[in-house]
């Protein structure tokens, strides 16, 4: 088991429960879909598994990565797990890449702490990374910063870094929300070709039913930071059981609808 998470509560500092009993566990090669609204605790689960909640936040219960317990470890601990055994894909690239340095260095920083690489291993291993996330001219994109590319190349750039040293446990936070919808499906269409080659876990942190049900095959419907419903993505969709996947599927369907009309 890649990832094991049992009873994972993440509390304010005033002891309120944004997330609240949070159990679930992947396997190499499944796919899971975390599902709510703003503010369910989606990204909040997936930031506790990586250990990297906000300032305030505590975690509680139980998150094992491939073995390796989470919470409550030093961060000596967790810094060789983030990048080799799980990386993350984060909504807005302009913010998650560094607008100082070069695309690059960027890429080749995982690849310099875990795997040792320098000289033209290192240039030779961060030119491929960037080739397989089908990047047109990888060395020209290797020597440019962040505000010259576009926002779909930028994306691009973030799945080779998160995938450069092959992690067993990728987990993409919205990682589509931020781009423009005609760039949309490519990325989508990228991570889920990757994801497949390489036999990963995937972890998928949406709001969109149609992203999900394309992305993955298993779902946790979210609210309020508790598990209201979960099950395949088939099942969900075509027989919700909660009143609020019900009124989820209900309205994602009102708004495809829309969608035809115009």
């Amino acid at each position: 088991m890649i990832l094991d998470v049992a009873g994972l509560t993440v509390t304010a500092r005033d002891g309120s429960a944004l997330v609240d009993d949070v159990s679930f566990s992947l396997a190499a090669g499944e796919r899971l879909s975390l599902i709510g609204e703003s503010g369910s605790g989606k990204s909040l689960t997936s930031f506790a598994i990586t250990g990297l909640l906000p300032d305030g936040l505590t975690a509680a219960g139980s998150v094992e990565l491939a073995g390796v317990q989470v919470i409550g470890s030093k961060e000596r601990v967790l810094v060789p797990l983030r990048g080799r055994t799980v990386s993350m894909v984060f909504q807005e690239p302009l913010t998650a890449l560094d607008p100082l340095m070069r695309l690059g260095d960027q890429v080749a920083e995982p690849l310099r702490r875990h795997l040792g690489l320098r000289g033209s291993a290192l240039r030779s291993a961060v030119r491929d990374a960037l080739a397989e996330v089908r990047l047109p001219e990888p060395e020209r994109i290797a020597r440019a910063y962040p505000h010259e590319i576009s926002g779909g190349q930028r994306q691009r750039v973030a799945i080779a870094a998160a995938l450069a040293c092959r992690p067993q446990l990728l987990i993409a936070d919205e990682p589509t929300t931020a781009l423009d919808v005609t760039v949309q499906a490519d990325i989508l269409s990228l991570l889920d070709t990757l994801v497949a080659e390489r036999g990963m876990a995937l972890l998928f942190v949406s709001h969109d039913l149609a992203v999900v049900s394309r992305m993955t095959d298993r779902a946790l419907v979210l609210r309020g930071g508790r598990v209201v419903e979960e099950g395949s993505i088939q099942r969900i969709l075509s027989a919700p059981a909660d009143p609020y996947t019900v009124d989820l599927v209900r309205s994602a369907r009102e708004l495809d609808a829309a969608l035809e009309v115009r």
